[in-house]
């Protein structure tokens, strides 16, 4: 589980800073260019830059004083998809704007009766001409109301497996018959939605792979998504994370016993995550694959941030959670915020069930769950 960076005059490093002296102050636009929003992708998207490559642009940006922008529903989850499946078209189209952040992507995958079970959604899709028409609702789409495309699952057959009837497109959120309705979550933001789809025209052109191939698709995005949402801290990179935990934790004069050992259980699963980081870092700089072991640290993970901010809350007392909601931006107690957040995160990104169902199969070779 043990790697070494590379020394400090590896060229990789030396290209790297020389890149960092041109551009002091980088704009978003200049990473994009430079490849550094996903360096992992290929030419001229990223920079071809492997697991260890990764690494050493991380640790150079990090001495310069620079932060790496995070990874979007955009480059996170639809650009890895339209690189394994989409046209030179489809590249060339969307990827740039997305890389610089000119335009935003959500997703619209589950649906009311099809969260967990995906393979089961209803929205469907019929050929007409050069579009497909669409009908159907989506819900938890995560900033759909102002985002400008969307990565959209849809029924395209009846015959066959459910997982063999799905088609993946990429929909033009300002098309006539898209309603979006934001969701209000206790946390006072509303960053989610529900959307629904009636007689909506989609280009057959904007469809990525071939009709039918789109569980295949969606199976590049949500691991994606699994592996970003097990990453930044306790509450998906926002709020506070770790290190933030233990100083606020730090600040309490605490004597009661049953309190200490909490912070002693919390602090635990901080060093078993830190050290499941490394261990996926690993095997990936070595060439091999984390497979479930993502499922393993956002499992742990996502309970670890509950409790993170339930322990920080127990110990302020209920006073502090009188100052009313408010979306995380604008909150004046982001403890307060990340205790309510937290309770989200069992449930995105698949639910912590679906996770150990997947550590089960995959890791422990147990058998598969009966399916009614």
């Amino acid at each position: 589980m043990d790697f070494t960076l590379p020394p400090d005059d590896d060229p990789r490093r030396v290209e790297v800073r020389a890149w960092l002296a041109d551009h002091p102050e980088p704009t978003r636009k200049d990473l994009a260019e430079g490849g550094f929003v996903a360096p992992h992708w290929p030419r001229p998207w990223g920079r071809d830059a492997d697991p260890e490559t990764q690494l050493v642009i991380d640790d150079e940006f990090r001495a310069a004083g620079l932060r790496l922008p995070g990874a979007s529903i955009g480059v996170g989850w639809a650009g890895p998809t339209i690189l394994a499946g989409g046209t030179e078209e489809q590249k060339a189209r969307f990827l740039p704007p997305m890389l610089d952040d000119t335009e935003g992507w959500c997703q619209l995958f589950s649906e009311p009766e099809a969260g967990s079970d995906l393979a089961s959604l209803r929205t469907r899709a019929v050929r007409d001409g050069d579009v497909y028409v669409v009908n159907g609702s989506k819900i938890w789409s995560t900033r759909a109301d102002v985002t400008d495309w969307g990565i959209l699952l849809a029924r395209t057959a009846d015959e066959g497996p459910p997982q063999k009837c799905i088609s993946y497109f990429l929909l033009d959120m300002a098309t006539p018959g898209i309603e979006v309705r934001p969701i209000i979550e206790m946390t006072g933001g509303r960053h989610f939605n529900e959307t629904f789809l009636t007689e909506v025209r989609i280009p057959a052109g904007n469809m990525v792979g071939t009709e039918n191939e789109g569980w295949r698709l969606a199976k590049v995005t949500l691991a994606n998504e699994r592996v970003s949402l097990s990453e930044g801290g306790v509450l998906w990179g926002r709020g506070p994370a770790d290190p933030a935990v233990l100083d606020r934790l730090r600040s309490f004069a605490c004597s009661d016993p049953v309190l200490r050992q909490r912070i002693a259980d919390l602090y635990t699963e901080m060093v078993i995550l830190r050290l499941l980081n490394r261990r996926i870092m690993s095997a990936k700089v070595t060439g091999g694959d984390p497979g479930p072991l993502s499922s393993v640290r956002k499992a742990i993970g996502d309970k670890h941030g509950q409790k993170a901010m339930a322990l920080v809350k127990d110990l302020e007392g209920p006073s502090t959670m009188l100052d009313g909601n408010y979306p995380y931006e604008e909150h004046e107690d982001p403890w307060a915020w990340g205790h309510y957040f937290s309770r989200a995160l069992t449930i995105g990104g698949g639910t912590s069930e679906v996770q150990r169902n997947i550590i089960g199969e995959r890791l422990l070779g147990l058998p598969r769950e009966p399916r009614p």
